[in-house]
């Protein structure tokens, strides 16, 4: 792995390890991809990384516009057995800034085709029927929270694959405290300056701070 050119900020990195035995330093998890940070290795999820999408390498337009939109991007890289070095994998990038960049793209018929093969991946991968249950218990902790708003959270959470709350057994159990953590996560990242507070170098922990009384103010609006 690279350093960063003077001036130039380093990226976030993740790695896609050979083994998959590995456990999360902060949640005793695991996952495709992991984060090394100072106590150890960490999941996506307890990394913030979660949300993001995975752009595999190869289409280099699409990956360049698709991290100039996103606020919150990262590498993913994978050892290289053969060449004894780090080697780039793709890009993990916000799903919005994704279908923008595609949109943008749309003139090129391989990325057209790339868009639809994505979006039909996506349409096996979502359990409808426990997204409707998520969302439903969303409403029922905050009812003030809009409709759109919490089908938006249930989906997101209870993506097939995605590792994120709803995958959890608590959070396939409507367990309040998983149905409110993945809502905090949605105001987190989509309300808040969090992922940019990410990019610009802030520390996790001194970000959540920072951050933490517009979510209180969120849930509280929400909430009965």
């Amino acid at each position: 792995m690279t350093e960063a050119a003077p001036g130039r900020k380093a990226d976030i990195v993740v790695i896609d390890p050979h083994s998959k035995t590995w456990q999360c330093r902060l949640c005793g998890g695991s996952g495709w991809l992991l984060k090394m940070e100072d106590g150890g290795p960490t999941c996506m999820a307890c990394a913030d990384l979660d949300h993001l999408v995975f752009l595999p390498a190869g289409d280099t337009a699409l990956t360049r516009r698709a991290r100039q939109h996103s606020a919150l991007s990262a590498v993913v890289v994978r050892f290289s057995r053969a060449r004894r070095r780090y080697e780039r994998q793709g890009v993990l990038v916000e799903e919005p800034a994704l279908a923008r960049a595609e949109v943008e793209c749309l003139t090129d018929a391989d990325v057209r085709a790339a868009q639809r093969a994505r979006s039909e991946e996506r349409r096996q991968r979502l359990d409808r029927t426990f997204a409707q249950e998520f969302a439903a218990a969303i409403v029922k902790l905050f009812p003030r929270c809009p409709e759109d708003r919490a089908k938006t959270i249930a989906e997101h959470a209870g993506e097939r694959g995605s590792g994120r709350v709803g995958r959890t057994a608590a959070g396939r159990s409507l367990d309040p405290g998983a149905v409110t953590a993945a809502v905090v996560a949605s105001v987190r990242h989509l309300d808040t300056p969090y992922d940019r507070l990410l990019m610009q170098g802030m520390d996790r922990d001194d970000a959540r701070r920072q951050v933490a009384a517009t979510i209180d103010e969120a849930l509280a609006a929400w909430g009965e």
